[in-house]
């Protein structure tokens, strides 16, 4: 083989070494950046600003890469966790454009909290250290819907709905009628901060001494946005 073609092909190899070397500092640099962002301004503030970047169709999906997955594989340290619906159309990591790592996410339909999911909510607190808890509902929820409509249902899908029924917040609507659904959702996500509230002396402690935020959202279905319940 000519000495100069094998130079050629020689000096190619080294650079796309140096191209690949580049893309991975680059990544690990942004990922870091993204972070350190996160903490400067707070963990409702980033997600407030990736679900604008979310619904005006500019994602940067910060850790789509095999390097942050073996990254993540050392811990975790989640940013805020999301209680929210089983909703195919309400995925939280894209509704906030976060990425693996960020979000300590659980889902249940009509995100009905329990014992599992408090529980849940107390791990991420106590071990994980997060600061922030969201309770987020969302527009045109099937199990809200299904209470509204008194749905006959079977299995243990009456027990989510008759757990909603049994909401508070949810009878006090029924109490004055109110047809208003997107009101039976809010209600919904106010019971919810509540139940983590009445039933944790872990996040009762952790709120008296300003070391967590709970605040509820709902997400709309028609345009992506999110609005947070102050």
């Amino acid at each position: 083989m000519p000495v100069k073609i094998k130079m050629k092909r020689v000096s190619a190899y080294f650079l796309m070494c140096i191209c690949v070397l580049v893309f991975m500092l680059t990544v690990s640099c942004s990922r870091d950046d993204y972070q350190v962002r996160t903490e400067e301004r707070g963990p409702l503030a980033s997600l407030a600003e990736g679900n604008t970047r979310f619904h005006t169709t500019q994602p940067r999906r910060p850790s789509d890469n095999i390097s942050i997955v073996r990254k993540m594989s050392a811990g975790q340290h989640p940013n805020a966790v999301i209680i929210c619906c089983s909703d195919s159309r309400v995925s939280p990591e894209l509704v906030f454009d976060q990425g693996l790592g960020d979000l300590f996410v659980i889902r249940t339909a009509g995100n009905v909290i329990g014992p599992i999911e408090i529980g849940s909510v107390e791990y991420a607190v106590e071990h994980l250290d997060v600061k922030l808890v969201v309770v987020m509902g969302h527009e045109r929820c099937g199990a809200i819907q299904a209470y509204l409509d008194s749905t006959e249902l079977t299995g243990y899908i009456k027990h989510i709905v008759d757990s909603i029924a049994g909401e508070t917040e949810i009878q006090n609507l029924r109490m004055h009628r109110s047809e208003n659904t997107d009101m039976y959702v809010k209600a919904n996500v106010i019971h919810g901060i509540r139940q983590l509230v009445v039933h944790s002396d872990i996040i009762r402690e952790r709120l008296g001494e300003s070391q967590l935020h709970i605040t509820g959202a709902v997400y709309s279905m028609v345009d992506g946005k999110v609005a947070f319940i102050k």
